[in-house]
């Protein structure tokens, strides 16, 4: 049963006879609830929210018992095969989220169920958990029926299509039809005093910082989109508004990118909250000890659940606040089918739950700008006072006064200026960071006669050099290139098309020798830096955390960030220099940050003013103009052409869909790209899942990827 608050009453299970089941077979046509008998033997452990064993096409497959019901429309039902275990682990509101989410990606909710809930480990599921019990928060599980779970269907909007019933440009008003029956006020809006203040902690830094956590601890929905300072302690305010939605008696849902992040909310959530209030979710746990915290999340026995993309469905009882930081970065895209992005799955969750929202990180996405332009959500910034005081000195070094003083900036991989910043940095006993994008020594060879990129003789794949004194490898098959000559002019030589971290850090060593230098990448991360003299050459996302801040920070080769073909390649530059930028001392403190790239750059003078908000405004109305998301929803079809044409051929798409391509994908597919204003968004999925049933159901022999709102579109 579901409250007018949208919050699911406990409520022991009614012993009926048929059994609701949504079975695990991944077929399109079948992506709908199945009735079976429940034999006395089973009636006690056939709860709702339970894994159960069906007969199924003549094959025992697994499922989740979504309901009982007293009977059922359909003629003979066979029984339930077994019930697998009588722990609940399939939460209502989860249940609702999934048909909710599977609906927006036009996928079956067998696979969502699949990402929401992880392998059963039976041990972990006899043992006791040890976590301390949160007694304001801990309840019996609830049952979860199959009215809950049609309550998500897609008529029922996320915060992503609030626009459906407008044309491409939402409005407030559209959001207020779309928002729960009794909606509180944002963050913004002061209400009555908790009996329990927050402490504001570093909020109080920030406009309406105050006021978020008031309206957190009194239990409202204010949702947010929060512009971290550069320096932020960005986890223990994560904590604080925790903490401060805790003290209302509901429960927080936290996603970071990595584990990295994950620790530091770990720790901070650890000493705000105390021992045995949260718990961590990470897949490097292991099996056993990831369905372990599962099940204390699920059986409610901890407020609060932070952790990677798969803690988006963590379970907990009274959702309050959904909390999702650096929403911009890729890993947050799930890679399994539907392929849902972790913010999306959130904030479907504080739509349905009406519950608050925070989307945080020092950069901004075009997707949080529409939050704000259609009035969902509020800002949460510093005033320019405030930032000033903690932003470095950021300086570029190809603006006109560096060229006249150093001619060779334009095309120096480490100008005057750059160097000068790290010298004096050094000097200073101070950590320097040097971000480079690229990984490895030199990642892209080319001949250095004619300049043509080194191709493998074998594979025609992308050749490279893990170290100075190797021989050309291949990226794709890994032959070696020993005796490499230049197809187009015979040349033996070879020149480096893209330096790498590791020969990055080579090179720096010979320009500072007195100075220890260190790498952080995919193969070895950093977590600290001490605070002294150190150089510290990172990829994007690797960045350590230095003591005190860095003297400088460089970032290097920003035409490798600037050049790609991506859609989201600009908003992805501007987040990682941020994000490496926001590491370095307050200018007051003598930190200095050199961008290796022209100053009349749009997002080099959004890096320069430390103006995340310009810059996200600036790409939505850009990609306004040209109809790309998020003012518009797009959806990708991938396969042989054949099975495209087919696909395409029994859809009944929205009149007004438009198709883009084909184009060439890997493997000898192509792609189709279709594209439908915001406001059809809905129609354009549930045309997409129904083409798929129908070929599920004529056994058609070749499959076709179907992606919503795909990560890359070129």
């Amino acid at each position: 049963m579901v409250t007018k608050s949208g919050h699911s009453e406990r409520q022991p299970a009614e012993r009926l006879p048929v059994a609701r089941v949504c079975v695990d077979v991944p077929l399109p046509h079948l992506d709908r609830p199945f009735d079976y008998l429940v034999s006395s033997d089973d009636d006690d452990a056939a709860r709702p929210g339970v894994r159960i064993k069906v007969r199924f096409a003549g094959q025992l497959v697994g499922g989740y018992l979504l309901e009982r019901v007293e009977s059922s429309e359909h003629g003979k039902l066979a029984y339930l095969d077994k019930v697998v275990s009588p722990e609940q682990v399939l939460d209502p509101e989860i249940a609702r989220v999934a048909r909710a989410v599977a609906d927006r990606y036009a996928g079956n909710l067998c696979d969502v169920l699949r990402l929401a809930v992880p392998p059963r480990h039976a041990r972990a599921e006899s043992q006791p958990s040890k976590l301390t019990l949160a007694p304001d928060l801990a309840a019996p599980a609830v049952p979860v029926t199959a009215s809950d779970v049609a309550e998500a269907a897609p008529s029922d909007p996320t915060p992503s299509d609030v626009a459906e019933a407008a044309p491409s440009d939402p409005t407030p008003s559209d959001v207020a039809e779309a928002a729960p029956s009794d909606p509180t006020p944002p963050a913004a809006d002061d209400g009555p005093p908790s009996t329990a203040p927050a402490r504001s902690g570093g909020w109080s830094k920030y406009v309406a910082g105050s006021a978020f956590l008031r309206a957190l601890s009194d239990g409202r929905n204010a949702r947010a989109v929060w512009g971290a300072l550069p320096g932020e302690d960005w986890a223990a305010r994560i904590a604080e508004a925790a903490e401060a939605t805790v003290r209302g008696g509901r429960g927080v849902v936290i996603v970071v990118a990595d584990a990295r992040d994950l620790d530091r909310v770990d720790r901070a959530l650890a000493e705000v909250l105390g021992p045995g209030r949260h718990v961590a979710l990470n897949a490097a746990l292991g099996p056993a000890e990831r369905y372990r915290r599962f099940l204390a999340a699920s059986r409610h026995q901890v407020p609060v659940v932070a952790g990677t993309r798969a803690a988006m469905w963590a379970p907990v009882a009274e959702l309050g606040l959904v909390v999702i930081w650096d929403d911009g970065d890729d890993l947050h895209a799930e890679p399994r089918a539907p392929y849902p992005h972790a913010r999306e799955v959130l904030l479907t969750r504080a739509q349905l739950a009406g519950c608050a929202a925070l989307v945080a990180g020092f950069a901004r996405t075009g997707e949080a700008q529409l939050l704000l332009e259609t009035g969902w959500a509020r800002e949460i910034g510093a005033s320019r006072d405030v930032l000033r005081a903690h932003a470095p000195a950021i300086a570029p070094t190809g603006d006109d006064p560096q060229l006249a003083r150093d001619p060779g900036a334009a095309t120096a991989r480490l100008p005057s200026l750059a160097w000068q910043t790290a010298r004096q940095a050094l000097q200073a006993d101070a950590p320097v960071l040097v971000q480079v994008p690229r990984r490895g020594y030199l990642p892209s060879i080319a001949c250095a006669e004619c300049r043509t990129p080194a191709r493998c003789p074998q594979c025609a794949g992308p050749l490279g050099l893990q170290g100075a004194r190797d021989v050309p490898t291949c990226h794709w098959c890994g032959r070696a290139a020993a005796a490499y000559s230049c197809p187009a002019c015979g040349g033996r030589r070879l020149r480096a098309s893209v330096t790498g971290a590791r020969r990055t850090a080579e090179e720096l060593g010979r320009a500072f020798p007195g100075a220890p230098v260190r790498t952080s990448g995919r193969d070895e991360i950093l977590t600290t830096v001490p605070p002294e003299a150190t150089v510290v050459v990172a990829t994007p996302g690797a960045e350590p955390v230095a003591d005190g801040g860095y003297g400088a920070v460089l970032l290097l080769d920003t035409w490798a960030l600037l050049t790609r073909s991506d859609l989201r390649a600009a908003e992805e530059t501007m987040r990682r220099w941020l994000n490496a930028a926001a590491l370095a001392r307050p200018a007051a403190q003598g930190g200095k940050v050199v961008v290796v790239a022209d100053g009349s750059l749009a997002p080099v003078q959004a890096l320069i003013r430390w103006d995340p908000a310009w810059f996200a405004l600036r790409e939505l109305t850009e990609r306004r103009e040209l109809a790309f998301p998020p003012a518009s929803r797009m959806a990708s079809l991938t396969g042989k052409a054949e099975a495209v044409a087919d696909f395409l051929g029994v859809a009944r798409l929205p009149d007004d869909t438009e198709l883009l391509g084909p184009v060439p994908a890997d493997e000898d597919q192509e792609r189709m790209l279709l594209r439908v204003p915001r406001g059809r968004a809905a129609a354009l999925a549930r045309a997409l899942h129904e083409a798929a049933a129908v070929r599920s159901a004529k056994k058609a022999p070749l499959a076709v990827r179907i992606e919503v709102d795909p990560s890359a579109l070129f």
